[in-house]
């Protein structure tokens, strides 16, 4: 994913809400969010270029969701593919702070990335480019291809906007968590962060929702989990036209 949003502890309905985007070349191949034949264990949407995923559950309750880290400079061609550090987690049985701390003694083994996992009462985050992993405390937090909470412009526009929703006492529809990854606002030059990238792709990669002719979201994902341990793992996949987008959704009551 290239967004990633996580309200721990914020609305009385639901104790965890993560929502995000998938931003990736049009080219690259995947498949819509699914239970998996190989791994019946895993929903999520998958790479069929390398494998992997990018945001995926159990329905045991793990939970793990990838991000890159924006940094052309230092990017290894040979490196594998970070997608399988999601599916890894998935299919295992190790805490989030054994699984990181596994990860951290081999740092430059993978392309930069952030990687948060964990269950609904317990999530972690660790990024190969950061100093340390960390429990995410309740609160509201926002992620893109920099570290925790960095305040990229889209970030922060992403973290009031689901501040906001989540002040009103009803909680937010599926479709008003897809709205709010829907927003496709440049960000002004002056607040765009300086990745190395040049200045015409940084303002395209600003926005929450990403368009440009050859690279862009590919897809929203929406997974929210109630008091009761209710699961809604939804995901918009966004096709060519005259098809918008196309909708799954999964409800189960979490194992355990």
């Amino acid at each position: 994913m290239c967004l990633l949003l996580l309200a721990i502890q914020a609305h009385p309905a639901y104790p965890l809400i993560i929502a995000g985007n998938r931003d990736e070349f049009y080219e690259r191949p995947a498949s819509q969010a699914g239970f998996w034949k190989d791994h019946p264990e895993i929903l999520a949407g998958r790479d069929l270029q390398a494998g992997g995923a990018w945001f995926g559950m159990t329905p045991k309750g793990r939970i793990a969701a990838l991000t890159n880290y924006r940094d052309p400079a230092s990017i290894n061609p040979h490196a594998p593919s970070r997608g399988r550090l999601v599916t890894d987690f998935l299919i295992g049985e190790e805490t989030p702070e054994v699984y990181l701390a596994a990860l951290s003694r081999r740092p430059e083994t993978f392309n930069g990335f952030n990687l948060t996992v964990g269950v609904k009462d317990h999530l972690c985050w660790y990024s190969n480019r950061g100093n340390g992993i960390y429990p995410i405390q309740p609160g509201i937090h926002g992620l893109s291809n920099h570290l925790l909470n960095t305040p990229w412009p889209k970030v922060s526009r992403a973290r009031a906007a689901l501040a906001g929703m989540l002040s009103e006492e009803a909680p937010p529809s599926l479709d008003a968590l897809f709205e709010l990854l829907a927003d496709r606002t440049v960000s002004d030059d002056d607040h765009l962060p300086d990745t190395g990238v040049g200045i015409e792709w940084e303002r395209i990669l600003s926005p929450v929702f990403i368009t440009s002719p050859a690279y862009g979201t590919r897809c929203s994902s929406v997974l929210v989990i109630d008091q009761n341990n209710r699961a809604i793992f939804a995901e918009r996949t966004y096709l060519s036209p005259p098809d918008p987008h196309k909708d799954v959704t999964f409800e189960f009551m979490l194992e355990g």
